[in-house]
């Protein structure tokens, strides 16, 4: 334990530089000092393009959450719009996550979408409280094939909830444990759709070969509305949000506080921990990404702070919980934004989309939806890193490390693998007086 607190005490600032630096300043504040309306007019193409690629994500998040489509909307518009104004990163794109997936839904499943909201409106609290703390610096210092093998864990759960809708299998209510949930979608494998199937695969293919030919255009986007309108123009039996859920919001909620009753604090904050511990590794990870992209430098405490900003601020509105989305945040780059007006501008876009076209998201495919997350399922495990991180040549003690933070998170809870995983990782580093935080590998999703 006395080791414990002094590898914790020896490095509670990554440097005495960053111990000087502004606890909290914006970098939207640094970067329109030499702004001009060449970079303007760079950020707005960016953020349109972005909000493009968003729109379908957001809402596939959403139902694969188990909540409402319209409310991966709401966040990514209310939490987009703060990560950017307030963020410590350039060009740092945020939004509800795959990363969250798993959380939310069995936070919804445990205590009602009601207990999610404030789940998240703690979870945002509790990232406050760690940005003026500090604790930013700290969470450099969590091993990183725990990192690997919860998010490889969580892409196996995605994907795993994602084969319903791709196969168009007639299996309601599905338990959210993940043998039980196997074994029902087993059951009703004779009501399997060749037509949800066949365009699962079909816009899973357009989706690559677009991203592959053209990266700068969003793939998603075109994928998504062909697959529409093979279904509408063909007469295709598949099921639509439309179908499934009924009308998407098309405004945003009045702004109101959760219940913060003590009893219902005291119920949800082994979940607000979660949710929050995710969205400050989950941010960080996409703003060093963003770093190497445009050779920059985010503010770790600034960002945190800007993230438990806007968790409260999504679940005044009862949106989602939000972080910083690296696929986002790489297309916003190679867009061409290199300012936080991007990613202000791709919240106004979908904004705008909400209150001007959101009937038309009703047309679009569950099976076409299904196949973005099985594709985000499959670029969050990094495959080919993953055999890497799995060979011979790794240290034995970091793929044990890595296959039980996976497997405690597919099997048992997100929650328990992350305390094990931490805690086993943090004991390995100081038993091997590996006392220098990690270089956290920057994931390509």
């Amino acid at each position: 334990m006395s080791s414990l607190l002094t590898y914790l005490a020896m490095h509670s600032d990554s440097s005495a530089k960053s111990a000087r630096a502004p606890l909290f300043q914006p970098k939207i504040l640094t970067t329109l000092k030499t702004y001009d309306r060449a970079q303007f007019l760079a950020d707005i193409f960016a953020g349109l393009t972005v909000a493009l690629v968003a729109l379908p994500l957001s809402i596939a998040i959403a139902i694969a959450s188990g909540a409402e489509p319209g409310v991966g909307l709401v966040t990514a518009v209310v939490a987009g719009f703060v990560i950017s104004a307030l963020g410590g990163s350039r060009v740092q794109i945020g939004g509800p996550t795959g990363a969250f997936i798993v959380v939310v839904y069995g936070v919804i499943a445990e205590h009602g979408y009601d207990g999610l909201v404030t789940a998240t409106f703690m979870a945002g609290i509790i990232l406050v409280v760690s940005g003026w703390l500090r604790i930013g610096n700290l969470i450099r210092h969590v091993p990183e094939p725990v990192i690997n093998g919860f998010t490889v864990g969580i892409a196996v759960i995605i994907a795993t909830s994602q084969l319903r809708d791709a196969l168009g299998l007639q299996a309601d209510k599905l338990p959210a444990e993940f043998f039980a949930k196997v074994e029902g979608m087993w059951a009703a494998r004779n009501t399997l759709s060749l037509s949800a199937f066949a365009v699962t695969v079909a816009t899973g293919i357009l989706i690559v070969v677009l991203r592959r030919a053209w990266p700068k255009l969003p793939g998603i986007v075109f994928a998504v509305i062909a697959a529409a309108l093979v279904v509408w123009l063909v007469g295709l039996r598949v099921e639509t949000i439309g179908s499934r859920y009924g009308a998407i919001q098309s405004s945003l909620p009045m702004p109101r506080l959760p219940d913060l009753s003590p009893e219902k604090l005291a119920e949800l904050f082994p979940s607000a921990l979660t949710i929050a511990f995710l969205a400050g590794i989950e941010s960080l990870l996409s703003a060093i990404v963003a770093d190497r992209m445009v050779a920059g430098k985010h503010r770790p405490n600034a960002e945190v702070v800007a993230q438990g900003i806007a968790n409260t601020a999504s679940s005044l509105f009862a949106g989602l919980p939000a972080t910083g989305a690296i696929a986002r945040t790489a297309t916003n780059v190679r867009a061409g934004g290199r300012t936080p007006v991007a990613g202000i501008a791709h919240a106004l876009f979908i904004l705008v989309f909400m209150l001007v076209a959101a009937p038309l998201a009703n047309y679009l495919p569950m099976p076409a939806l299904a196949a973005i997350l099985l594709l985000t399922a499959w670029n969050m495990a990094e495959v080919d890193e993953l055999k890497e991180r799995l060979s011979p040549k790794a240290r034995l003690s970091d793929r044990a490390l890595l296959v039980l933070t996976m497997l405690l998170t597919v099997l048992v809870d997100l929650t328990v693998a992350i305390g094990v995983g931490v805690a086993i990782g943090l004991a390995l580093r100081i038993s091997r007086r590996d006392i220098d935080p990690p270089e956290w590998h920057a994931p390509d999703r």
